[in-house]
């Protein structure tokens, strides 16, 4: 017994130390929008989140204003779901690079290399140079 609960707790204990790189998150399908980050939820407003099709392949857009009258520098990536909601691209791509001028609109937009993939995702995080 002493055994098992050991087990679950180290496990709990994982579980609570693992580090959530994204500050924030944007589901394509439902149009949620979550932050982890308190800073970013006060600097970035989405202002669109558009699905579209490109011979065959789905584009994912999302549209962000920095509202900071400084720049900011953020990193995203994008992942990729069927209808099913099952991921389709089992080799994440890297992280992007993406300079915001202060009270600029970006467009943050990638093409599904997998014909399958039907709704996104995206991270978005800070990026400390």
């Amino acid at each position: 017994m002493k055994t098992w609960l050991f087990a679950v707790l180290t496990g709990l204990l994982l579980v609570g130390c693992s580090a959530n790189t994204a500050g924030l998150r944007v589901d394509g399908a439902s149009r949620q929008v979550l932050f982890n980050d308190s800073s970013l939820s006060n600097h970035l407003k989405i202002e669109g989140i558009t699905t579209t099709l490109v011979d065959g392949h789905t584009r994912g857009v999302v549209q962000i204003l920095n509202q900071k009258k400084s720049d900011l520098n953020i990193q995203y990536r994008f992942y990729w779901y069927d209808n099913d909601g099952l991921e389709v691209n089992t080799k994440l791509s890297p992280w992007k690079i993406v300079i915001f001028r202060g009270m600029e609109t970006v467009s943050l937009s990638e093409i599904s290399v997998n014909p399958n993939g039907k709704q996104f995702r995206v991270q978005i995080r800070e990026y400390d140079q």
